[in-house]
């Protein structure tokens, strides 16, 4: 969606950004009669964190089944934050994040592990450490990750992968809107930031980039981005049972793939391009 990022309230007369507050109440008195400021931009992102405090202090004893309400409860939260979270904000592709993968993982992560019949030390292990630190956006590293677990970090990737590739979508049919390049006809200097993806309404562009000629990378990112929808589904099929490092490999390929539409630099392309033709990922 298209929002203007920063707020004015009609009450007291003070000013927020919204894509940081993510309201329309005013900070300062609470009155809800506010008024956008500037000019719309394509925001996808929520103005939402992530805390795990106290779901580590519910399960930070257990190593066998989980308590089945602490489970739901814990779904829940890690539900609500990947179903906020987006890449678009304020005009500006963002990258694929750690904490959003953490939190992707950890929710795959919980359902298998409540799904075992004897969980191993070592499922109990990875499972609280991934607890212990996915709201600091750390995850444990591919070697460490159990085969019980494959499937979780593979299905994290398919599904981190997926979202991000719709929101890359998005970015770039903003991109590629009509009139872009007569609205961006005064930032002609190469390097410096392209704003392009002229708002209906005529209001200015909704998207901004860097680098030279914005338009030149759209086409070969969308071909790209089929590369790595064909990767992804070939990940799904097997459920997410791939080895954790092609899993994580799959999500790079995904963030070198938005640094690229952020930069137009084709050294990211071509190393992106070369991940995605590979026997493996």
């Amino acid at each position: 969606m298209k929002v203007r990022g920063e707020r004015e309230c009609r009450a007291c007369g003070a000013r927020w950004s919204y894509y940081e507050v993510g309201s329309v109440e005013c900070p300062d008195c609470g009155s809800l009669v506010s008024v956008g400021v500037g000019t719309r931009s394509t925001h996808t992102d929520a103005a939402i964190t992530l805390d795990l405090s106290a779901h580590r202090a519910r399960f930070g004893d257990a190593r066998a089944t989980l308590p089945t309400a602490g489970v739901d409860d814990l779904k829940s939260d890690l539900r609500e934050y990947t179903r906020k979270r987006g890449f678009i904000r304020g005009g500006e592709l963002r990258p694929l994040d750690d904490t959003y993968l953490a939190a992707r993982e950890l929710l795959e992560a919980v359902d298998l592990y409540d799904r075992l019949r004897d969980p191993a030390d070592r499922d109990s292990e990875y499972l609280l450490t991934l607890l212990g630190e996915a709201d600091a956006g750390e995850r444990p590293p591919a070697e460490s990750v159990p085969d019980a677990f494959h499937e979780a970090r593979g299905m994290a990737a398919v599904h981190a992968v997926d979202d991000y590739r719709s929101d890359v979508l998005a970015f770039l049919d903003e991109l590629e809107a009509p009139d872009a390049e007569e609205a961006n006809a005064n930032q002609p200097d190469a390097g410096a930031e392209n704003e392009l993806g002229t708002n209906a309404d005529g209001e200015g562009p909704s998207v901004s980039v860097t680098g030279d000629d914005p338009h030149a990378r759209i086409d070969p990112a969308r071909a790209l981005l089929e590369r790595l929808r064909d990767r992804t589904k070939r990940v799904e099929a097997l459920s997410g049972d791939v080895p954790p490092a092609e899993a994580d490999a799959l999500v790079d390929a995904a963030d070198g793939l938005g640094e690229y539409v952020r930069t137009g630099e084709e050294r990211v392309a071509d190393r992106v391009r070369s991940q995605l033709t590979a026997d493996e990922l």
